[in-house]
């Protein structure tokens, strides 16, 4: 431990969005966080790695108490040509295999691992309630996140792992920024019926989740998620209603579809998602609506 209650934390993906906001609360609790980084190191606190060859000094593995995971490109950018979803999968596999095997070099490995994942493994599955004990989807998003899943199980058995299924960020950045842009043109949508559900969790509950889980006692997939299931129609609306725009505009399926595969998959796809073990393991949620958290996206 680096001092008394506190945890030395390894972090992959530590400027990203999620990594930010999750070092500051880390910080603030007390623990001390080393970033991991693909440049040369700025401070003490940085080290470096090359996950797309696979390298690392392993010895950093036996030296921290836990390691959290959120290498991964963009699923926002479009289109999703076949170079582009090969980056999406070895930017995700390659991190995380790099991990899972330089903890199994050092004697006394992380006690925990918080591996990225997502809840694109349900795929499209509008009608269904879903929670972690719900099969895989079919298509190229279950299919990448049952890849990223298997990359951690390579981590040793002594070492707990938890698979964090998460949902769309509400954020300044992240897959919704594309929804804000809009909206702040006066461009505000509906995308084909609205009725589509899109997982959705504040950026701070994101965070505040995953500094949960490092001192939970769950293993396994848990999904990441606001409490709320929230339809695509409300929660374009809200960002209409917060930003004072109009919301006029429809968008038909057949001109979504006209983006391709990445535009079905981000725009058109239904899951209704309940973050049931996180719920049963007593986390407390700030925002429980996602008009709550476009809200305190605004408001911070």
């Amino acid at each position: 431990m680096a001092a008394s209650g506190a945890m030395r934390v390894l972090v992959a993906g530590a400027s990203g969005l999620i990594g930010r906001e999750l070092t500051a609360q880390l910080r603030a609790d007390g623990h001390e966080v080393r970033a991991l980084v693909r440049r040369r190191p700025a401070s003490d606190d940085e080290i470096n790695w090359a996950p797309s060859v696979r390298t690392i000094d392993a010895r950093v593995l036996g030296e921290v108490d836990a390691v959290v995971n959120l290498s991964g490109a963009s699923v926002g950018r479009i289109p999703w040509t076949p170079g582009y979803r090969k980056e999406l999968l070895e930017s995700r596999v390659q991190p995380t295999r790099t991990l899972a095997e330089a903890m199994n070099q050092v004697s006394t490995p992380p006690s925990v691992f918080l591996s990225g994942s997502a809840v694109g493994f349900y795929g499209d599955r509008p009608g269904e309630k879903l929670t972690e004990a719900s099969p895989a989807g079919t298509g190229f998003f279950p299919e990448l996140v049952a890849a990223w899943e298997a990359a951690a199980a390579l981590a040793p058995k002594k070492t707990r792992v938890v698979n964090l299924r998460s949902a769309v960020v509400v954020a300044r950045g992240g897959g919704l920024a594309p929804v804000r842009t809009l909206t702040g043109l006066g461009l505000g949508a509906r995308f084909a019926t609205g009725g589509q559900y899109w997982p959705w969790i504040s950026l701070r509950d994101e965070a505040a989740a995953i500094r949960h889980l490092l001192t939970s006692t769950l293993s396994g997939p848990v999904i990441l998620a606001g409490p709320t299931p929230a339809t695509s129609d409300r929660i374009t609306r809200a960002y209409a209603r917060r930003m004072h725009r109009p919301y006029l505009l429809r968008v038909p399926e057949p001109v979504v579809k006209l983006l391709g595969e990445a535009g079905e998959r981000l725009l058109l796809d239904s899951a209704k998602v309940h973050p049931t073990r996180l719920e049963a393991d007593g986390f407390e949620w700030r925002d429980h609506r996602v008009e709550q958290a476009i809200d305190a996206l605004f408001s911070r």
